[in-house]
This record gives structure tokens, sequence and C-alpha cells, in this order.
């Protein structure tokens, strides 16, 4: 039997404040799945994906990541080279003078030799259409073209497994567009974040509902996000694309 992308038992997480973000939460995730994670405000979205990243350690319960266990402090310093994560604001993720030098970062730290980091580089770019942008500042770009900046930087390390932090957040249609375009052409397992629901229909096959800290529904994406009691159930609404089949988003 192979082995889950991402596999979480019994994983619950409280702050140092006494606020408990996850509870006792179950989920497993198949290589190559692409699954979208929504709910309300303060549902434990970012919080999941922080333990899943190994940057925070769950009070109970343990995780896989890529067959890695994060238990291990030793197998949690190898995550870095199995997962990626793309967070909300690109800006907390761009810090370098080119766009060559971004993408650059990952592969570097990696230690690979210079021949196989500008190999590496001019592959991420093309998968995300920047080639030409090489010598640009990453802050003149549009947030569309930084947030694209900063998953070439991902790309990069060749992550196995891919976490989108609300992807789609500032773009104009025209950059959603292109980054839906983008995530769908890319073959790696991804769990993405998003208040966007149309954004999860156009991306996901399925949908794993998080409210307070627990998973309340799971299934395919147009199941799920079409189920009106349970959206409304939990602050969530419809998507109109659901209610309106031939309305394209």
């Amino acid at each position: 039997m192979k082995e889950s992308a991402i596999r979480l038992r019994g994983v619950s997480f409280s702050y140092p404040s006494g606020v408990t973000a996850l509870h006792g939460v179950d989920l497993d995730i198949e290589p190559g799945e692409s699954v979208g994670i929504v709910g309300p405000n303060g549902a434990g979205k970012t919080t999941l994906f922080l333990c899943l990243c190994g940057i925070l350690e769950p009070s109970q319960g343990g995780i896989s990541v890529g067959g890695l266990d994060l238990r291990d402090a030793r197998q949690r310093r190898q995550v870095p080279g199995r997962l990626g994560i793309v967070f909300q604001n690109s800006d907390d993720q761009l810090f370098n003078a080119s766009v060559r030098d971004e993408v650059a970062f990952g592969p570097l730290n990696l230690g690979l030799p210079p021949e196989e980091v500008r190999k590496r580089v001019a592959e991420a770019l093309e998968q995300v259409g920047l080639v030409g942008f090489e010598e640009r500042v990453p802050f003149h770009l549009s947030g569309g073209e930084k947030r694209r900046v900063a998953l070439a930087g991902v790309l990069a390390m060749r992550p196995e497994i891919l976490l989108l932090d609300e992807p789609s957040s500032h773009l104009d249609p025209r950059g959603r567009r292109e980054l839906i375009g983008l995530i769908n052409a890319l073959p790696t397992t991804k769990l993405i974040a998003s208040h966007d629901l149309e954004f999860i229909v156009a991306t996901c096959e399925r949908a794993v509902v998080l409210d307070h800290g627990r998973i309340v529904g799971d299934g395919p994406v147009r199941r799920i996000l079409g189920d009106r009691d349970l959206m409304e159930g939990h602050g969530l609404e419809v998507p109109h694309s659901l209610t309106h089949p031939h309305v394209h988003f």
C-alpha cells in the first residue's frame, strides 16, 4: 500500500494563551491530490499549515509528511526538501535583490552545485511564466508576479507537497486566472487554504471543512461546497458557480 503524502492522527495544538486551535485532527492526503482547506476565520487553517511545516509542534498526536515523522527532530529538519509553502503575503517571502537570486535562494541552501542551481532557477521560472524576469527587482513587480516569484522559489526546491495559503488574495482577475492555470498544471500534491471558494472549485477535487479546529466535512469538492446546510452551518456560503453551473468564475 502506498504511503500517504500527509497523515495526521489525533493532532491537537494549543497556543500559550490557552487557545486550542486544533482538536484531534485525523487527515490523510494521497500523493498527487489537490485538496482545498476551507473554513471561517479562526478555524485553524494557518495553524494546520504551520504544524505540517514543522514550525509548530502539536500538543498531541502525530504528523507524517512525505514519509517523515515530524515527532523526530532529525526527520523534521528534512521537511523543507519534501514540502514547500507559499504564504498569503508574498512580501513576507521575498527578500533578495533580483528574481534570479530569489528563486536560487532555496537550492543554494540545499548545497547544490552552481550548475544545478542555474538549471532549477530556469525550470522554475519557466513553470510560472516568468522567463525574462531574472534581473527584475521583486518588490517592483505586481501582486500576481510577486506571487509567481514566491511560487517559483518553492518549486525550485522540487517539493513533493505544496501548501498554498490564500493564494488568490490581492490578485486582479487576470492574475487570478493565470494562477489557477499554473496551479492546475503542477503535478505535485497540493493543499490550498482559501476563503475564495470559487478558486477552490477551480483548483481542487476534494475539500476539507475546518471549524474551531475540527474537521466537519471532507469529500469531493462539489459535493462538500455544494452542501448548503454544511456551509451555512459553519459560516460559509455555497459558491455561486455551484448554484449557477453555466456561469464561469
